[in-house]
This record gives structure tokens, C-alpha cells and sequence, in this order.
């Protein structure tokens, strides 16, 4: 019936290329799949068009796959560009590969967005924080300390022997 239907079309199909993903929230097989007498390989997930389908469309394996770990040389907190180059290369090459999709897996579990949210705001962080002199952060946070306890007349002691 298959092998009809693509003659019928003259649709051309690789069985090399070609996989069975049966998508279903039930435990049983379903029947394989033969194209010109070669069955196709039973598959849990498989690639199309750059989406990760998986058989209960969790989308799952497609957002884990969506972090880039090899950007860190660019974008990193030690990395050469300036702030608005970093945030120049998240808008024009990390924002469009993690929408690309976005109608299908965005309806996907919280817990399964909320991986690509944290990992956004990871990069997000990494592209806007500066390499920081931690030991200026501690002064700024003494001052700070010292002010709040002057104004609220508290004098305790920030060190203490």
C-alpha cells in the first residue's frame, strides 16, 4: 500500500535514510514497515528538518540537544568580544536555533521548557557579566553593610577577633 502510494506520487524514498518511530503513549509494537522489500529500522527517536521527534513527543531529546556548550568561546565570561558583540552573536545565532520550532515543542511538559529557560538565562548571564575583580564586589558589599547598619543605628562589629 506504501510502495503504491509512492509510485503513484513518484516520491523516491532511501530505505538507507528512512526509519520507523511509531509515536504512541501505548507499550505494543506496531507492524514494521517494508519499503521495496527492505524493512525499516524501529527507531525511539529520529531527526526531521532539524527537530528531534521523539515516539511520545515529549520533545525531550530535542530541547537537551538545544544546549550549546561549544559557543562558550565566544560568549563566555573570558572571552575576547565586548558585551555587545556577545550580545550580538546570542541574537543572531543562539535565539533563532532555540525558536526554531517553537510552535511544535513549546507546548511540551514545564519541566522539559524550563531546561532551555535555565540555560537561556545561563548564556544571558555569561554574555552580560564582565570578568569581575571579586575582591572590588567584597569591598562594595562591606560598604554597603556598613551604611545599612549606620542608618539603622545597629553598630555591630563586621569583624570580629
Amino acid at each position: 500500500m506504501l510502495e503504491a502510494w509512492l509510485s503513484d506520487w513518484r516520491v523516491k524514498v532511501k530505505e538507507t535514510k528512512s526509519a520507523q518511530v511509531t509515536f504512541t503513549n501505548r507499550r505494543t509494537d506496531s507492524p514494521r514497515v517494508t519499503i521495496n522489500e527492505a524493512q525499516l529500522p524501529v527507531r525511539n527517536e529520529v531527526k526531521y528538518l532539524g527537530l528531534i521527534l521523539d515516539k511520545k513527543l515529549t520533545w525531550r531529546s530535542h530541547i537537551i540537544n538545544l544546549k550549546l556548550r561549544q559557543m562558550n568561546s565566544l560568549i563566555g565570561r573570558k572571552s575576547k568580544p565586548t558585551t555587545e558583540n556577545k550580545l550580538l552573536i546570542y541574537k543572531a545565532i543562539l535565539k533563532p536555533i532555540w525558536s526554531y520550532g517553537v510552535q511544535l515543542w513549546g507546548c511540551a511538559k514545564p519541566s522539559n521548557t524550563k531546561i532551555i529557560q535555565r540555560v537561556q538565562s545561563k548564556i544571558l548571564r555569561m554574555v552580560l557579566i564582565r570578568k569581575t575583580n571579586y575582591m572590588s564586589v567584597f569591598v562594595f558589599f562591606i560598604s554597603l553593610l556598613i551604611v545599612a547598619q549606620h542608618v539603622s543605628g545597629n553598630h555591630v562589629p563586621i569583624i570580629r577577633s
